[in-house]
């Protein structure tokens, strides 16, 4: 029977989009099918508005070692054997519902995607967005103004949005959570939290944007793919055992959040640095000790298995057999449609020669990791998931992670419109001869004291002193400059990292304040000494079905 509205809806897909999934299989999909379609076709897996325009962008240069798309992170060569790792990613829909766990959980992915290629982390950064702390008060500028009929802020659209009591609470408590968040988690893992940046507006009101950043220092000859290559390789997983935390978290932060989001809590995942940092370790002493022993390593995030081992298999052009009975779970009674699209965190897909699997074990289990083989790769293309002896799903790989794209026309907001051509010339300098002597050094004095009392402005202290930045022993510059100074331990060399980006400019004109984003993030980073030689970005926008 077609699945109903109500259940489209929860997996992001649209109506079309299921016929589309009919048309491709000649028959209707199962619950499980439906669900890894749902996933691996969201927006957060499959980038269906977003993939054509991200496609425009450079990605070749003469230090870039991989191609955009095809693994975990970016890699540049830094010489002398050496190459960086880096990747920036939203979490922001589960820290608007939970901000703690959702900010730290984005810490833990990240951080599992630079080592997943084989890349020990060495420094996180972050690039956070929230609503006003405060209710402004009412502009004494205002008082100066009123006298001459001179309206004070531009018209309807403007940035300077009014903000309520209760929404400047909500916005302390996002703004605290995610913060504690970030914090506990890259602290506790022992990965120095060196930079980034904090901007508030009432755009985010409610619905702050928290990006992650993290480097990492890899030998490139050691370097691992997100793979499955080889027909008879197993498939093993390892780390913490599955539980019902983190479903239909790709589609929930595909969506667009309201008044009914807090219902999709339980899709917010639950974070443990703690196993994270053993699961770490143990990667990284495969990788740099025993690469030949496995074949691929996958970080099991958004979509967790699903998006895990199928998108390593339709990379491979290979197929895989999982038997979900064999995962470890924390959970009774879990189907196999919530084994396949748990988000559990701290849990990697290995792609293990089958010779080596003794070993592999050997490794997890030293440092007391619970690790099952529950699959292996075949040469069908294929992918199809048991439950013991009963096959209870069979797609194509390259259809689940083929999903549609769609290149919308987009139409400026009147608002908006309205608000660039405002014409701020009719806001009076301090200077104007519109205001005699005192009135000015008094306006002067009002005017300082509240620019420098914005949370804009304002030092960031309070936010990264929450962060260790020193742990480590290689932060040569760290936060509150214009960007971090990492040196790479056993050589003389050092990177500088930044994350930048103007909301403003960018509201105001797109192009412009895309383009304004890259020159300051590469002045930043020229400021330190150091040549920029390579970015990456984590783009962040509203719902693309609506034109405006």
């Amino acid at each position: 029977m077609p699945p109903d509205q109500r259940t489209l809806d929860q997996l992001s897909l649209t109506r079309e989009e299921y016929d589309r999934i009919i048309d491709l299989l000649d028959r209707e999909p199962n619950e499980v099918e439906l669900g890894m379609f749902g996933a691996l076709w969201s927006e957060h897996c499959g980038y269906k508005n977003s993939r054509p325009l991200l496609k425009m962008f450079p990605a070749e240069g003469p230090y870039v070692l991989t191609k955009v798309g095809e693994e975990n992170a970016g890699v540049v060569d830094i010489g002398d054997g050496l190459g960086v790792a880096f990747k920036i990613e939203s979490h922001n829909h589960p820290s608007a519902i939970e901000p703690y766990e959702g900010a730290a959980t984005g810490v833990g992915g990240i951080v599992r995607d630079i080592f997943a290629m084989g890349a020990r982390p060495i420094a996180l950064l972050d690039s956070l967005r929230f609503g006003p702390l405060q209710v402004p008060k009412a502009m004494e500028l205002g008082a100066y103004h009123a006298d001459a009929g001179i309206p004070t802020v531009p018209p309807q659209g403007s940035l300077l949005g009014k903000t309520t009591e209760e929404e400047a609470a909500r916005n302390r408590h996002l703004f605290n959570g995610v913060v504690a968040g970030i914090g506990g988690y890259g602290n506790c893992i022992g990965i120095p939290t060196v930079g980034g940046e904090v901007s508030f507006s009432p755009s985010y009101s409610g619905n702050p944007l928290v990006n992650a950043m993290c480097v990492g220092i890899a030998r490139i000859d050691k370097l691992v793919k997100a793979r499955a290559d080889g027909p008879g390789n197993l498939l093993m997983i390892v780390g913490a055992d599955t539980g019902r935390d983190g479903i239909h978290g790709a589609t929930f932060a595909s969506v667009q959040l309201d008044e009914s989001s807090e219902e999709r809590r339980p899709a917010v995942q639950v974070g443990n640095p703690f196993m994270e940092k053993k699961l770490l370790e143990a990667c990284l002493e495969l990788t740099e000790e025993h690469h030949e022993w496995i074949v691929g390593l996958q970080d099991c995030g958004a979509a967790g298995l699903t998006s895990a081992a199928v998108e390593c298999a339709a990379k491979a052009g290979t197929g895989i057999i999982i038997d979900v009975a064999k995962v470890p779970r924390r959970e009774a009674g879990m189907t196999p449609y919530e084994v396949m699209l748990s988000e559990s965190q701290e849990r990697m897909l290995v792609i293990v020669a089958p010779e080596h699997e003794a070993e592999v074990r050997g490794v997890f289990e030293h440092w007391e990791l619970h690790c099952e083989t529950i699959g292996v790769v075949t040469d069908d293309g294929l992918v199809r998931i048991r439950d013991g002896d009963v096959e209870v799903a069979r797609v194509p790989a390259k259809l689940l992670t083929d999903a549609p794209t769609y290149v919308r026309e987009g139409v400026e907001s009147p608002a908006i419109k309205q608000l660039r051509e405002y014409d701020v010339s009719k806001i009076p300098d301090v200077a104007s001869a519109a205001y005699n002597g005192s009135e000015r050094r008094s306006m002067t004095s009002d005017l300082l004291l509240q620019l420098l009392a914005s949370p804009e402005i304002a030092s960031k202290r309070l936010v990264w002193r929450q962060y260790d930045h020193q742990v480590g022993t290689n932060t040569v510059v760290g936060p509150g400059s214009d960007a971090a100074v990492i040196r790479i331990k056993g050589t003389k060399k050092a990177i500088a990292i930044a994350t930048d980006g103007n909301a403003a400019y960018t509201y105001l004109d797109p192009y412009m304040g895309g383009a304004i984003a890259v020159a300051e993030a590469a002045r930043n980073v020229a400021c330190t000494g150091a040549k920029p030689i390579a970015m990456t970005n984590c783009l962040n926008f509203g719902n693309p079905e609506k034109p405006e």
